[in-house]
């Protein structure tokens, strides 16, 4: 099981199973935001370059990986 600094909870989601997976690629900070759903099957939702404005990058990124979550969900009923 990953934990911090590898992956955590995301706040702000309206999912409180929401995770980002925390990577450096050549540098970078990248976060690859996922959850398992209700089968337990891990949903990778979305990822991107977190460098620079941090709260932009989340407010960016958090409904995103809602949206998509929400619609795999939809798809399981």
């Amino acid at each position: 099981m990953l934990s911090r600094p590898h992956a955590d909870t995301v706040n702000g989601s309206q999912f409180p199973n929401m995770k980002e997976l925390r990577v450096q690629s050549f540098g970078r900070p990248i976060r690859a935001f996922f959850a398992f759903d209700p089968t337990r099957t891990g949903i990778i939702l979305c990822a991107g370059d977190k460098g620079g404005n941090e709260k932009r990058f989340y407010d960016e990124m958090i409904p995103v990986a809602d949206r998509e979550y929400a619609a795999h969900l939809e798809t399981l009923k």
